[in-house]
């Protein structure tokens, strides 16, 4: 279900884009620390009640919408 937002002249869907890197773009993304990182962002999102809709692990970083 979409979750618009409107006023009378404009109707928006708020996403957010959040990048994780590691300190200085260390390439420690990958083994073991990938395979958790996807159940630890779930987790995250869910506490705060936010929908994780896509995520792209590269190996000095992480993008979610």
């Amino acid at each position: 279900m979409k979750n618009y937002q409107s006023q009378s002249h404009v109707t928006w869907e708020c996403k957010y884009n959040r990048v994780w890197c590691p300190k200085y773009r260390q390439k420690k993304l990958y083994g073991k620390l990938r395979g958790c990182f996807g159940g630890i962002a779930h987790a995250l999102c869910h506490k705060k009640g936010v929908e994780l809709i896509e995520g792209d692990a590269k190996p000095d970083h992480v993008h979610q919408i």
